[in-house]
């Protein structure tokens, strides 16, 4: 009897002294588990996860382009960062900041008013296809279907794949999808009256 309780007392001391070399202590874990971390308070969407480690997702690509600041103002003002954040999978072609300046002047601010939201999310939803179309899985006359309800033509010209009249210059693989850089602004088809 006497040897089980030197045995018994040796446990928790041997127990006590790990716990202490770990730097944790019972009544410490019991606080950092129900101290809500800034990753679990609800309220925020997709955007609002933090991961600097994960491969970005076409959202974050964009961001992380000095070329797509016009493109990201525009997603941000169509609120469309979340939808674009969730897991897609998604192909975006991103005009960069040089075909946005190609457009008549006035038409980029006027897109980004309030009034204008739906006509912008209308543009920006034709510059994305669910699923990921890689570079050489697009071929030349072949139909896409735009998250917007809206056709593209993709063709190939001289090697160079295009989307309507815009030409791929690069593609980036991100997390939820691809992103294809493209030279143009693609406007979708008006509407038959």
């Amino acid at each position: 009897m006497n040897s089980f309780r030197t045995s018994h007392w040796s446990l928790i001391l041997i127990a006590s002294g790990f716990l202490a070399a770990c730097g944790a202590s019972p009544a410490a874990e019991e606080t950092a588990a129900s101290t809500p971390s800034e990753a679990t308070v609800p309220g925020g969407g997709q955007s609002t996860v933090k991961d600097e480690l994960s491969q970005k997702n076409v959202v974050g690509v964009a961001v992380g382009s000095p070329d797509h600041t016009t493109l990201v103002a525009a997603v941000k003002a169509g609120e469309l960062v979340d939808a674009l954040s969730n897991a897609g999978p998604f192909t975006v072609f991103a005009p960069t900041n040089a075909a946005f300046d190609a457009l008549p002047a006035g038409t980029v601010e006027g897109l980004l008013k309030p009034e204008k939201k739906s006509d912008l999310q209308d543009i920006l939803q034709y510059h994305v296809a669910v699923g990921v179309f890689k570079a050489d899985m697009l071929r030349d006359g072949q139909s896409m279907g735009m998250v917007n309800g809206s056709n593209a033509k993709i063709m190939v010209k001289d090697g160079k794949i295009m989307i309507n009249d815009a030409t791929i210059v690069a593609s980036v693989p991100a997390s939820n999808g691809i992103v294809h850089v493209i030279d143009k602004v693609i406007l979708p088809p008006a509407p038959v009256q």
